[in-house]
């Protein structure tokens, strides 16, 4: 044993030596438990972060859709304002077509008789021309049957004949004629059809 081994100096330093490498132990230990408790809350924080992201996501999606519904409301409400200023007139062209028919009757009868020189059938058929040129400013519109081919959406059907100069099909005679008002089918036109 050397003089230096026994030398309390030496020995002192060394317990020194061992006290601070048992307080850097301790010191290590008490270190790992925080950063445990550090890395919980850090996945708590991450969790947490995902939920809130998650539900941002779904008020985003919440907000998109509302934000549609009010726009598709919005067009519904327009195309339902429009359709009432375009068909407004549907119940008074209705009415009106009667008296359109009996002026049309009138100058059949007149045409028939051979009086189309008269003054009824100029009177008549001026009134008739004034009354298609006003409700044709409106929308309503005759539908021209003849010679056409049938067209159940415009036309009713009263009879088929049989025409050996007419394709099968086609609209050889118009009983009533029939009227649109802004493309809008008012009253199909009484039609003969041939076979």
């Amino acid at each position: 044993m050397s003089v230096e081994e026994n030398n309390p100096e030496n020995q002192q330093e060394e317990l020194v030596a061992e006290n601070e490498a048992l307080q850097a132990a301790d010191a290590e230990t008490e270190d790992r438990a925080p950063v445990e408790e550090v890395q919980s809350e850090d996945e708590d924080w991450k969790a947490k972060a995902e939920v809130l992201a998650n539900e941002l996501a779904s008020l985003k999606d919440a907000t998109v859709r509302a934000q549609a519904e009010a726009q598709n409301v919005r067009r519904r409400a327009e195309q339902d304002v429009e359709k009432a200023h375009k068909f407004a007139l549907e119940k008074f062209a209705k009415e009106l077509l009667p008296v359109i028919d009996g002026l049309e009757k009138t100058i059949e009868a007149e045409q028939a008789a051979g009086n189309e020189s008269t003054p009824l059938y100029e009177g008549v058929e001026m009134t008739l021309s004034m009354m298609l040129g006003a409700v044709g400013k409106f929308g309503l519109e005759q539908v021209d049957a003849v010679g056409s081919a049938f067209d159940p959406a415009l036309h009713e059907a009263m009879s088929m004949v049989e025409t050996p100069d007419a394709e099968a099909n086609t609209v050889i005679a118009a009983m009533q004629k029939g009227y649109t008002l802004n493309g809008r089918l008012v009253r199909p036109a009484m039609v003969i059809v041939a076979k």
